[in-house]
């Protein structure tokens, strides 16, 4: 699955010349979200990962189902 095919560019925002990535075209669709969770985790699984520390929201959809994969604690 392509998943940057299910980001949408949001020319000019929040000020002109800005291209504002919206991934909640992309999070809304039950498998594009798991699969992009399971390529992080994939990623990162045979790491020795104690915590996930995410920023700010988007992070944060991302952060806390890695680190529940990961089985480690997550840092907001």
């Amino acid at each position: 699955m392509n998943l940057a095919k299910l980001i949408r560019d949001v020319p000019d925002f929040p000020v002109k010349g800005v291209l504002f990535k919206d991934i909640t075209t992309m999070i809304k669709d039950p498998d594009a979200f798991q699969e992009a969770i399971d390529g992080l985790v994939d990623r990162y699984i045979d790491q020795d990962i104690d915590l996930v520390a995410a920023i700010e929201s988007r992070g944060f959809i991302f952060g806390a189902p890695l680190a529940y994969e990961l089985e480690a604690g997550f840092v907001p």
